[in-house]
């Protein structure tokens, strides 16, 4: 399979995740869906764009983060964009929507051997 779309699928894995995370976490300590949660978000989202290339280098133990600090900030964004449109949002309403962005996460991640599959098949039709 093509590295470049290996790369996006965990990247998109890595974000859905953050972005669950940043959900139940606020759920569970009692935040509704409102604009302070939002912009809180959009704010964590800056700061981790921010202090990205600085922690780009960094060595985690098992932890590729050089694939993963890049766009660790698309967390925070993607779960404002979904605390802005659920608006009022009870805290457990807002942890189960992160739930629901962990799931997401997790099925793209569970899904990479269907995508090498249907790589492969396309790559053979194409050749062919």
């Amino acid at each position: 399979m093509d590295e470049r779309l290996t790369d996006a699928v965990f990247r998109l894995t890595v974000v859905l995740v953050t972005a669950g995370f940043c959900l139940v976490g606020a759920g569970l300590a009692g935040v509704s869906g409102s604009l302070a949660l939002v912009v809180g978000l959009f704010g964590a989202g800056a700061a981790f764009y921010g202090l990205a290339p600085a922690a780009e280098d960094t060595v985690v133990d098992r932890l590729d983060s050089a694939a993963v600090v890049p766009v660790l900030w698309g967390g925070p964004v993607v779960a404002g964009v979904v605390a802005l449109v659920f608006l009022g949002a009870s805290p457990g309403e807002v942890q189960a929507l992160g739930g629901i962005l962990g799931l997401l996460g997790m099925t793209n991640y569970f899904l990479r051997p269907v995508y090498h599959l249907l790589y492969g098949l396309a790559s053979r039709v194409a050749n062919a």
